[in-house]
């Protein structure tokens, strides 16, 4: 649903409480869990937006230094192996590589015992970026938690986590990530 400036999105009650009355077999409960879901997501994709924005990166430059990070020491990916990593085309892979090149982000050279295959490597600066956008996020996420005890946090976890394999199941192309629960 696109947001008109001005215009206030219902309150989950008030969208349940419409889903119910043009669809009767709603289960309240389902619905409440999923929409909920779905708009923190996408309000904390909007806070996690704004963080990066505000280091000068972009949420896609992010997904490119968190798969190199992942990776390990020395934060090292062939590109096609990011491609599949992040769902992306070839192509699209190759022009973000070549944006985050020119920001100094990452650099991009051939490999020395395979000629024919290139590598992307995470630059000091960019593994900068990504610390800090760690830390920017870890402020976020602990206020966002703040409320929870450890038991509940964890409680929390394990149901996501749970929530998260059977959609990865059902849906194992869906976005690329087949493997990490992040």
């Amino acid at each position: 649903m696109a947001e008109t400036p001005g215009v206030n999105e219902p309150t989950l009650d008030e969208q349940i409480a419409a889903y119910q009355r043009e669809f009767r077999d709603l289960d309240p409960q389902v619905e409440q869990i999923v929409s909920a879901l779905s708009r923190l997501n996408r309000r904390m994709n909007v806070a996690y937006g704004r963080q990066t924005a505000a280091l000068g990166i972009s949420s896609s430059d992010w997904e490119v230094l968190k798969a190199l990070v992942l990776a390990g020491d020395p934060y090292r990916m062939g590109p096609s192996d990011l491609a599949k990593r992040l769902g992306l085309t070839p192509a699209a892979m190759t022009h973000r590589i070549d944006r985050m090149v020119g920001e100094g982000l990452v650099t991009r050279e051939r490999d020395e015992s395979n000629r024919v295959r290139v590598i992307v490597e995470l630059t000091v600066e960019g593994r900068e970026k990504w610390l800090e956008a760690m830390r920017m996020a870890t402020v976020f996420e602990e206020d966002l938690l703040q409320d929870l005890s450890p038991e509940d946090r964890t409680a929390l976890g394990d149901v996501l986590t749970r929530l998260l394999r059977r959609v990865e199941h059902a849906q194992p192309d869906a976005g690329g990530r087949l493997s990490d629960l992040d």
